[in-house]
């Protein structure tokens, strides 16, 4: 006999997962270990009222970044969040908040036991390393009613430069703005949900932004650039995208690389930690400052935006793109010479002439 503990979970499960009323217990059975619930739709609070659904979410939020005019009246207003799936109806009576809804709108996410450890961190360092604390905050409420807070937190503690233009002076950030908007979406939209006891994190540094979030990537990192968007959080990154917070074309990396190359800043890195992924933005170091293994990413990530945009990296433009000089193109030679030898770009046509070289990424 089925106890009443499996008959519940049958029944969880069948509304879920949409099950045929019909399904056999037998045949549920054998298959149900190859049933995976995607996190969203998960639920966060279940069987409770429609005010206290319309308490524990930023309501306002959702219609305001779409957007569109509040419906009048509370069944109207629940009703629309049901259509995104940020709450459904609860079979007990009442209303259930789903993973989705909470971890995008909540007021607090402390309200939800479950996703509190999600919350994303901002820290602040002095100098180079972790040693020293300046500052901490983490971001209490969802991430579509806060990133706007969370980058203003984040630009505000960047070191500004002072850059002179037609004779005047003036402050620019350390960062391009547009740079940490893309990575920061991309970690909170692609960690892994299900890794417990951690979240994204925005560590600042005083030469350097890292920005980590549970969860190894579905792609390899080299491919970052040219890789169609896949993500393990597919309706959270569709209502980000709704929400003009991120895309779903996968332009991201390819705005940051463009970014890094039009401030002629040093290549990002993004590295692969166990259990983890971290892109990690560094601050402006003349080109006589960087290391070899700085100049063969430069250069592979400038082969990899050319490749996306149908073109190829050649002597001129990646002196352009580390603003120097025509006389001292050899010295950029070289570096495209390393860069081959490393086997991240190769050339488009090995029988060209040494002036008409174009080189494409290893894997185009």
């Amino acid at each position: 006999m089925v106890d009443r503990t499996e008959k519940y979970m049958t029944g969880l499960l069948r509304e879920l997962c949409k099950l045929p009323q019909e399904t056999e217990w037998v045949e549920f059975k054998r298959n149900k270990t190859n049933i995976t619930i995607p996190f969203e739709r998960e639920i966060a609070i279940e069987h409770i009222s429609a005010a206290e659904v319309l308490r524990l979410l930023d309501y306002p939020a959702y219609f305001d970044l779409l957007e569109a005019p509040l419906p009048d009246g509370q069944a109207a207003i629940l009703n629309v969040l049901a259509t995104d799936d940020l709450i459904q109806e609860c079979e007990a009576g009442g209303w259930n908040i789903t993973n989705l809804g909470a971890i995008l709108f909540a007021k607090k996410l402390d309200d939800f036991r479950n996703l509190k450890r999600k919350v994303a961190r901002v820290i602040q360092y002095k100098g180079r390393g972790r040693l020293e604390t300046l500052k901490e905050r983490v971001a209490t409420k969802g991430y579509a009613n806060s990133f706007e807070w969370l980058i203003s937190y984040i630009m505000a503690l960047i070191p500004a430069n002072e850059v002179i233009e037609k004779a005047l002076r003036r402050s620019a950030p350390m960062f391009p703005e547009i740079a940490i908007r893309e990575l920061l979406a991309n970690a909170l939209i692609h960690q892994d949900f299900f890794e417990t006891g951690t979240g994204p994190m925005v560590e600042i540094f005083d030469d350097r932004i890292e920005i980590t979030n549970p969860g190894e990537p579905l792609v390899d990192t080299l491919r970052f650039v040219d890789t169609p968007p896949k993500s393990r959080n597919e309706g959270l990154a569709s209502l980000m995208r709704r929400f003009r917070i991120c895309e779903e074309r996968g332009s991201g990396i390819d705005k940051v690389v463009a970014q890094v190359e039009a401030f002629q800043l040093p290549p990002p890195c993004f590295e692969v930690p166990k259990g983890f992924t971290r892109a990690v933005f560094f601050a402006h170091r003349p080109l006589n400052e960087m290391d070899k293994a700085d100049r063969v990413r430069a250069c592979y990530l400038h082969a990899c935006l050319k490749y996306v945009m149908r073109d190829y990296l050649t002597n001129t433009s990646l002196r352009e793109r580390f603003g120097v000089e025509e006389k001292n193109k050899a010295a950029v030679s070289r570096y495209i010479r390393e860069a081959v030898k490393e086997g991240m770009i190769k050339p488009f046509d090995e029988n060209a002439p040494n002036k008409l070289m174009k080189y494409v990424p290893f894997w185009a």
